[in-house]
């Protein structure tokens, strides 16, 4: 695996949009402090979900059940608005019917667009949250440019006692195979929106050493730690982190969820705790089938060759994952209150 920075779209044909609302004087309960986030996927790209946290709020997830008959998916949307705030997806489902993108049935097309939900309602005002408008302008403006922190469904996000945010990483996998190499792309994007800590009290730094020297930061000065163990952690009844991964591998129903539940595993390594019954922790895992990836020559007999590929995707979308978690955090600015990390602990940024 070679690591590399980048971005969920990095994976060809992945496009990435925001729409977001955030009033200048936005105050904890007063004002406009949400967004949506939609991921836009090219034709033919298979779809699965796994959910680990106790309070999810879902849309249209039964269908990406390998069991079922939908196959592909159109769009994914993330949103602020806890359960309201699903109403967005009416408008990308809007958007995509402009675009004729759908199961194409008698008369039309049905775009396949499913969905989850943070809870940010407390952050702005209770009546202030995404509704099928904001879907349809996030689908609109989906674009490879990705923009990361205090943005579409990161607006109102908050990581334990910090602001979170949207984040993304990528990197390349190498898979050998009896015809040469062939390399696969894996990418994420995650809305940090976490009851746990991204961030150790006692030092200031994120959990996972390797991603210390990876972004490049310090140990903070030991005056801004103690005013970071310090901070009262004002824990919502339900947080959600939302996270898409991505690649361009050729996967089965079966073999994208095997990857949504590998990809799990960055939230628990990048956020303590993770998956509590205060979480929707929810992941989407989508393969666009544009590489297809040989039979590797050592595979065991016991292996099929998929699932060779599904743990070598997986285990890369679980690094990519963590990586975009601390992404979101770390370019995330302060709204309503809730401080950010840059200001919190602007040591540890040199």
């Amino acid at each position: 695996m070679i690591p590399a920075t980048g971005s969920i779209t990095d994976v060809p044909g992945i496009l990435v949009g925001h729409h977001s609302r955030l009033d200048d004087d936005a105050t904890m309960g007063s004002g406009w402090a949400t967004g949506t986030t939609v991921i836009l996927t090219p034709p033919g790209t298979v779809g699965a979900v796994d959910a680990r946290g106790g309070a999810p709020g879902t849309r249209e997830t039964d269908l990406l059940d390998p069991a079922n008959s939908v196959r592909h998916v159109d769009a994914v949307l993330l949103s602020g608005g806890s359960a309201y705030g699903l109403a967005a997806a009416d408008g990308v489902m809007r958007y995509l019917e402009e675009q004729n993108r759908g199961v194409a049935m008698n008369g039309g097309v049905v775009p396949i667009v499913p969905g989850a939900v943070i809870f940010d309602l407390p952050v702005g005002g209770w009546q202030c949250r995404p509704d099928a408008g904001f879907g349809y302008a996030a689908a609109r403006s989906a674009r490879r440019d990705v923009t990361i922190g205090t943005v579409g469904a990161g607006v109102g996000a908050r990581a334990g006692v910090l602001k979170g945010g949207i984040g993304t990483a990528s990197t390349t996998v190498e898979c050998s195979t009896d015809a040469g190499n062939t390399t696969v792309t894996v990418g994420a994007l995650a809305v940090v929106n976490a009851a746990g800590n991204v961030v150790d009290p006692h030092t200031g730094l994120p959990w996972q050493a390797d991603l210390i020297a990876e972004f490049g930061l310090h140990p903070p000065p030991a005056d801004e730690i103690a005013r970071f163990a310090a901070l009262d952690a004002e824990k919502s009844p339900l947080n959600t982190t939302l996270a898409a991964v991505a690649t361009d591998a050729a996967l089965s129903p079966a073999g994208c969820r095997r990857v949504a539940v590998a990809a799990q595993d960055g939230l628990a390594r990048a956020i303590r705790p993770a998956h509590t019954p205060l979480d929707g922790d929810t992941v989407f895992a989508l393969a666009t089938g544009a590489v297809e990836v040989p039979p590797r020559p050592d595979t065991p007999i016991a292996m099929s060759p998929e699932l060779a590929l599904i743990t070598e995707v997986g285990a890369a979308a679980a690094d990519c994952l963590a990586r975009a978690v601390l992404a979101g955090v770390l370019a995330a600015e302060p709204v309503a209150g809730i401080p950010a990390y840059r200001d919190m602990l602007p040591g540890a940024l040199g």
